[in-house]
């Protein structure tokens, strides 16, 4: 008899030591908390667990969740590279190395006698991980430069693919790919149910709590079923702090985020036919609010859950590093396709998100070739 996807995971959780867990590269509150949830419960049965994303900012909004510092940019040590020297003949006494025109020399010096290529070997260890689980991506190539500069390991090792987006490839081993879900926070909940209720404590529903909060926005979509409302129950039984989760999502803006918010108001314009809207930020925007970078994920997010006539929305900003950069995100509703919206562009992302990034170029002359260019494909569809 066949297994179905609980039993095949279990299968896989219980053959594997050490576990990739890959966020979307463009990640929101929910894939987050739902990743360091899954953390969190895999370490409760003695799993060694890395979590990755591509372009990782921590959100200021989510400092109170504890484990979300542990997630980082970029894949270390995934493999070793070994040299073997046989010394059953020729002791060594020293060893040491240089780098010089980006080559790096060993040097081995023995006790006596003479040292040749006869007593090396080169080899390979194994790969460091035996599992992947990747959060809300709907192909590979969503999890940016992470798949990308490692494609042999995600074709080496099983993947498990949770998300909840229609247009998800269901490129994993065993998929999880619930469309009806509100968020990723809850069919990860769902999941580790059924796996082992037992260890999930108040810091894991707590985390899985925010995501659910920050997805429906506190239960306000229209997508809300009342399998949500009670998921949300449950995890508030299991000791989740919906106060702490209102307070820390809602209640904390900084004043230099209300600046910037209240600068892409300005800039914002709209094509109401096409349901296109889209807004600019300067140099000049960033300084007069004192705002980073780091702080546009929140007004991402501001502008995608207030803007509900919107069925695309697109910001665009010059870099503030010193670089001539333009970079832009567009996210879009199920009928469109942020990707292909951008093609011309060499985005990143999936269908729902995407962004990418205009050098040499001054923030108007993107903007003018950039909406110009989504229009021209919008009206082509009409």
């Amino acid at each position: 008899m066949a297994l179905n996807d609980i039993q095949q995971l279990k299968h896989l959780l219980e053959s594997s030591k050490h576990i990739l867990l890959v966020l979307n590269s463009t990640q929101n509150t929910d894939s987050i908390c739902g990743a360091v949830a899954w953390k969190k419960w895999l370490e409760k049965q003695n799993k060694q667990v890395d979590t990755i994303a591509d372009n990782f900012v921590l959100p200021r909004n989510l400092n109170f969740i504890k484990g979300v510092e542990e997630i980082q940019a970029q894949i270390t040590h995934l493999q070793k590279f070994i040299l073997k020297v046989d010394v059953s003949h020729v002791k060594i006494d020293t060893i040491s190395y240089d780098i010089k025109d980006n080559w790096l020399s060993i040097y081995l010096t023995p006790k006596q006698g003479i040292l040749t290529k006869n007593e090396l070997r080169t080899a390979q260890s194994g790969l460091k991980y035996d599992l992947i689980i990747t959060i809300n991506a709907q192909d590979l190539e969503s999890l940016g430069k992470i798949f990308f500069n490692n494609t042999d390991l995600f074709y080496k090792v099983p993947v498990i693919n949770f998300d909840n987006h229609p247009g998800n490839e269901h490129f994993g081993q065993v998929n999880f790919v619930e469309l009806n879900a509100t968020s990723i926070s809850e069919i990860i909940y769902k999941t580790i149910t059924q796996l082992s209720a037992s260890h999930i404590d108040a810091d894991i529903a707590t985390t899985l709590l925010t995501g659910m909060i920050s997805q429906t926005q506190s239960f306000k979509t229209t997508n809300v079923t009342p399998l949500t409302l009670n998921t949300a129950s449950e995890l508030m039984n299991l000791g989740a702090d919906r106060e702490k989760i209102v307070k820390h999502l809602f209640r904390t803006k900084t004043i230099s985020s209300l600046r910037i918010w209240g600068e892409a108001l300005t800039h914002m314009e709209s094509d109401p036919k096409l349901g296109f809207v889209w807004t600019t930020i300067t140099r000049e925007d960033f300084a007069r609010a004192g705002a980073t970078e780091d702080e546009l994920k929140e007004l991402i997010d501001e502008l995608v859950n207030n803007s509900p006539e919107a069925k695309l929305i697109l910001l665009l900003y010059e870099n503030t590093r010193g670089e001539n950069k333009v970079h832009g995100f567009l996210c879009v509703d199920k009928q469109h396709d942020a990707k292909m919206l951008l093609q011309n562009f060499l985005p990143e992302g999936n269908k729902k998100t995407a962004s990418f990034t205009i050098a040499n170029k001054t923030i108007k002359e993107v903007e003018l070739e950039v909406v110009e260019k989504i229009k021209k494909i919008l009206s082509a569809k009409i």
